[in-house]
């Protein structure tokens, strides 16, 4: 009946329908994100040598998270009195927005997918790039020097850093000959790109912590230089949007490594196909972000100057070298 519905003209029901899969996916991804967090703070403790959080929701602290959220809900929002106050306004949203639409065209399994675009991959880059634009207003909308650094910093970065996260999945595109994620996954089948383009994979991985301002690449929030960065004069709920936004991003990221490199929801091994596609994603996925979450504890903050040098004169070269060397590779054996 869905499908029937979904297949017909666009009318109320195709609207009905799709704006209710999209409030499943985003209270989906809200779940993700309270207990993601949740998981990264127990992660952070424990390899800290430390409980982390374990007062509120039993000793696993399950529903701190929850209680710093109703917190945050509650707070008085406050704005600046020398801020420009419509941009201020609408910057949180400017940076969440674009998380969310990324995951429209992101396969799950080979029958859990919003739009199948011929052009997913591109979407998802050109798309997320547009929450720099949130986090840019957001710190010259506040009027405080310190968030303007912090926008600074974040444009630059994510700007610098995009150029070799394209760049490193062109060797993908090469082989699949398409920009559409659900070729791409098929194309795994008899070999997962992260064995078939390992340098493409690390520089896509790398870049892929500076675009998510994540710990060794989190300039733009370093607390110890600018307070907290472009969201400094922030508080209450427009504060928790730039959080969502960062964490949503997390959840995209890690989607878009497993279906590009990992092989999204295919078995390892063709023995273990009787394991739901779903599964094997959901394990995959888990991995990339435990990944995430260990690099967070274990790797000191680069130093500014060195992490633009790092993208430019490091990784740009190596994604260029990669494009070149698989080129070759699929002109003499494919």
């Amino acid at each position: 009946m869905i499908e029937e519905l979904l297949q017909s003209s666009p009318g109320w029901a195709n609207f009905g329908i799709f704006f209710l899969l999209g409030a499943v996916l985003l209270l989906i991804v809200l779940g993700f994100v309270t207990y993601g967090i949740l998981a990264e703070r127990k992660v952070l403790g424990y390899m800290q040598l430390r409980h982390g959080p374990n007062q509120v929701g039993g000793k696993w602290g399950l529903l701190q998270t929850v209680a710093d959220v109703l917190k945050l809900l509650l707070k008085e929002d406050i704005i600046p009195k020398a801020a420009d106050k419509p941009l201020f306004i609408i910057a949180p949203a400017i940076a969440f927005a674009p998380s969310f639409m990324v995951l429209a065209t992101m396969p799950f399994t080979d029958k859990f997918q919003f739009a199948d675009i011929g052009v997913g991959l591109l979407y998802y880059i050109a798309v997320s790039g547009l929450t720099v634009f949130g986090m840019v207003l957001g710190g010259w909308a506040s009027n405080n020097k310190y968030a303007l650094l912090g926008g600074m910093r974040a444009a630059a970065q994510m700007i610098s850093y995009e150029i070799p996260l394209v760049m490193s999945v062109l060797g993908v595109i090469l082989l699949t000959g398409s920009l559409n994620l659900n070729e791409i996954v098929t194309h795994q089948e008899h070999g997962w790109f992260i064995l078939l383009q390992p340098i493409g994979f690390i520089v896509f991985f790398i870049a892929s912590i500076a675009e998510l301002n994540r710990t060794p690449f989190d300039l733009p929030e370093s607390e110890n230089e600018l307070v907290a960065g472009y969201h400094v004069e922030y508080s209450g709920f427009r504060w928790a949007f730039f959080m969502l936004a960062e964490y949503v991003y997390l959840f995209a990221m890690s989607a878009l490594i497993t279906v590009v490199f990992l092989g999204g929801w295919l078995a390892p091994f063709g023995f273990l196909d009787f394991i739901p596609g779903a599964v094997w994603f959901a394990l995959k996925f888990s991995v990339v972000v435990f990944i995430y979450i260990w690099l967070r504890a274990t790797l000191p903050r680069f130093r500014a100057d060195r992490l633009m040098e790092f993208g430019w004169k490091v990784l740009l070269p190596i994604a260029l070298a990669n494009i070149f060397l698989t080129a070759l590779l699929k002109s003499l054996f494919f």
